[in-house]
């Protein structure tokens, strides 16, 4: 399972994602451009020492991504989504894909996406930080599929 961030515009963000995907055995496809410089100490002392347990890819664009990504589902989380990650079936080989922190991604992008979900949230908030909405969606995606890391 992959995670995937569109445009990502804050380091902590990232690095946070990055230890995520570390401790729980996921890639992570960074989709640029990038709201920072790639060698942000912000990125690395977020992710910490985890930083070397995790693959990163990163992509010049989204078409360049898609190229790379072949076959495999893509998987928006948007609070614009009606359907509840909690009623999807998710596939070992899923990327789920996370818009930019400021924006989300565009309807081009989402339009290329195979499904659309969304977090359930209690009413009167907007939306959690990207890095918890990554551990939400990749922890149910991942116990769903039966590849939760002992």
């Amino acid at each position: 399972m992959r995670l995937a961030l569109y445009e990502p515009e804050i380091a902590g963000n990232v690095g946070a994602v990055l230890r995520l995907a570390a401790c729980m055995g996921a890639a992570v496809d960074l989709i640029e451009p990038m709201g920072f410089i790639w060698d942000d100490r912000r990125v690395r002392r977020a992710a910490m020492d985890y930083i070397d347990h995790v693959t990163v890819t990163r992509h010049a664009g989204f078409d360049a991504f898609r190229a790379e990504a072949g076959p495999r589902r893509l998987v928006l989380f948007t609070t614009k989504a009606d359907g509840s990650l909690y009623d999807f079936a998710f596939r070992a080989d899923d990327v789920l894909l996370f818009g930019k922190e400021s924006a989300g991604v565009p309807p081009a992008v989402a339009d290329r996406c195979a499904a659309r979900l969304r977090i359930p949230m209690r009413a009167g908030v907007r939306s959690m930080n990207l890095a918890s909405s990554a551990a939400v969606a990749l922890g149910e995606a991942l116990r769903q599929t039966g590849a939760l890391p002992e």
